[in-house]
């Protein structure tokens, strides 16, 4: 039967292509199933595993009473998937288009984006996802969903949101895009704020949607702490109301203003001009998000005379009553005679407080003098000059005080009337609080606790003493001669505020243009503190260029000290702080001691 119906080649052809046929079949799953079974489950596993990150939502920001100044929302990233969406549904994308607020030729480009092409002009692979809009609100993808376009949907994330706007954007800084903090608290404080993000594992189908009963493992995130600032959102308005002012008045270059508690070294507002809003980073320019009172360096000018009369009195060279000829213009340095810097009206012989009270350049350059180069400088640093404050926030500066081997001539003259040297807003507004503070130094710091969800503190901020500056003696003594600055008689007197006795200082510098002093560019300041008994604020105004008109200049006590005044005022009613009587005060310092001792 066999020879009858197959030939016999034919018969073992069949056969041993059916063997062949098998054996390779068999071939291959033992290849598969044997030798690469590892790496083929793996790939199977991933293919059916679905791996979820679980975002940690960022900590809030908050003022010293509360209230939010930085907080996170959940927003969403709308796109769609060229391939999935279907011509019935293209009527609809214009109400789409109207919901994201984008224009409808945008989202049918989109729809046509279905292939990526290569330089060529290949095809390559499919496109998938194609981003229409990020940061929608929920509310509003809500509305989107019930337009059931298919192949339109959205990505949940958390998005930085600073509801104040342009309110402390350089002590608040920003999240930018890849969720890095950029400077201000949200870097200083990012160890704390940022949480630790969770995942969630589980199996997906075949059209590659989550199977929740097939969940494995699950690990949930862990939301970031609160940040409480010492900031308080009122003083920091009012502080961005008087720059605007200033700005509108002056049109300076820039303006800081530090606002802080001279006794623990806390910042209860800062500000300048100009800044940015921190929703909107991106679009703002690089040198608006310059922290200028930490950034920009200047020649102090008279707020530094506090270094030389304080230092001089703490080596019990002088004492306030001793008289000090302010008529010699020159001064001997071994065998050279050397030029004092004059006045700006003959004061002739007076008493370290007058030299203080009408700030004179040459009483403050022979008191310089008198203490000599190293105790000079040596007070210098102790006020804090030449080194970082340690705030915290990035970019701050340490300016500049050189060494005394390498002053020429002039320094030792020049240097105690604020030349010669250059210092951040924030370093003299620190000199300024360590004679309100019984002559200790203070680390000025933004940041009172760290709390969690239910207001416990985690991490608290306590007051940080750097070193004693000076006695409490001479500190005192040094504050009454600062309060008859803001007297009538005093060269701040437009700082005054009723009711209360201020001390502070004056400055108005000459700013260096192509290597030269000019006699058209200064820097106006103003630095002190109220009330003087019990010093709750210091205040330090620093405003760069004001642009007086008819030729006049900017000095400190025309622009910087009526700043002084209405918002001392201001703060001043905010808080409640109760005044007295001040001239009795200043008349009884004014009568007090009967000692003249002349400095020759």
């Amino acid at each position: 039967m066999k020879n009858l119906f197959v030939g016999k080649i034919r018969y073992y052809l069949v056969f041993f292509g059916v063997i062949c046929a098998f054996g390779s079949v068999g071939g291959r799953l033992v290849w598969l199933q044997v030798w690469n079974a590892d790496k083929f489950t793996q790939i199977a596993t991933d293919a059916r595993k679905k791996i979820v990150t679980i975002k940690a939502r960022r900590g809030d920001i908050v003022d010293s009473k509360g209230n939010l100044l930085a907080t996170t929302r959940s927003v969403v990233e709308v796109g769609l998937d060229p391939h999935v969406v279907e011509k019935e549904d293209e009527p609809k994308l214009k109400q789409l288009a109207g919901y994201l607020g984008v224009g409808l030729d945008e989202i049918e480009k989109a729809c046509d984006k279905k292939f990526f092409y290569l330089n060529d002009g290949t095809k390559g692979r499919d496109v998938r996802w194609v981003k229409l809009k990020e940061n929608v609100d929920e509310g509003t993808y809500r509305k989107i969903q019930e337009l059931r376009i298919k192949g339109v949907y959205g990505n949940f994330k958390h998005s930085r949101l600073y509801p104040n706007k342009r309110l402390a954007s350089h002590l608040l800084g920003f999240v930018n895009k890849e969720s890095l903090a950029v400077m201000g608290a949200e870097r200083y404080a990012d160890y704390y704020l940022t949480g630790q993000d969770g995942w969630r594992e589980s199996e997906k189908d075949g059209r590659r949607r989550e199977m929740p009963q097939h969940r494995s493992f699950e690990m949930r995130s862990k939301d970031g702490l609160n940040v409480e600032l010492s900031i308080d959102r009122r003083v920091q308005d009012l502080v961005e109301k008087e720059i605007s002012s200033l700005v509108d008045d002056y049109s300076p270059e820039s303006v800081s203003i530090i606002v802080s508690d001279p006794k623990s070294g806390f910042v209860h507002a800062l500000g300048n001009y100009p800044n940015f809003d921190p929703n909107k980073f991106n679009s703002s320019e690089m040198a608006n998000q310059r922290n200028r009172a930490l950034s920009d360096v200047y020649e102090p000018g008279s707020t530094f005379k506090i270094v030389s009369v304080g230092g001089a009195m703490n080596e019990g060279l002088i004492n306030e009553d001793d008289i000090i000829d302010c008529a010699q213009s020159t001064f001997l340095s071994g065998r050279r005679t050397m030029r004092l810097p004059s006045d700006h009206n003959p004061l002739g012989k007076i008493s370290v407080s007058k030299v203080v009270q009408k700030s004179s350049n040459r009483g403050a350059a022979r008191l310089g003098i008198l203490l000599g180069k190293e105790r000079l400088y040596q007070y210098s640093q102790a006020f804090g000059f030449g080194s970082k404050t340690g705030f915290g926030i990035g970019g701050e500066r340490e300016g500049t005080l050189h060494h005394p081997s390498r002053w020429d001539g002039l320094t030792i003259a020049t240097l105690p009337i604020g030349h010669a040297v250059s210092a951040t807003p924030i370093q003299v507004h620190s000199a300024m609080s360590s004679v309100a503070n019984d002559g200790i130094l203070m680390k000025p710091q933004f940041i009172s606790r760290v709390f969690d969800k239910t207001g416990k503190t985690v991490v608290p901020f306590r007051p940080k003493p750097v070193r004693r500056v000076l006695s409490s003696t001479v500190s005192k003594k040094l504050s009454e001669m600062l309060v008859s600055v803001v007297s009538e008689e005093g060269t701040a007197r437009r700082a005054s505020i009723e009711g209360f006795p201020v001390a502070g200082k004056t400055g108005t510098t000459q700013k260096i243009i192509d290597g030269k002093y000019s006699n058209r560019h200064h820097v106006a300041s103003f630095s002190g503190y109220f009330p003087a008994n019990d010093p709750k604020v210091c205040l330090t105004i620093v405003v760069d260029e004001p642009k007086m008109g008819q030729g006049r200049l900017g000095y400190g006590g025309v622009v910087a000290a009526p700043s002084f005044q209405r918002l001392g005022k201001e703060i001043a009613a905010y808080w409640g702080l109760r005044g007295y009587d001040q001239s009795k005060e200043l008349a009884s310092y004014q009568e007090s001691g009967s000692r003249y001792n002349t400095i020759k």
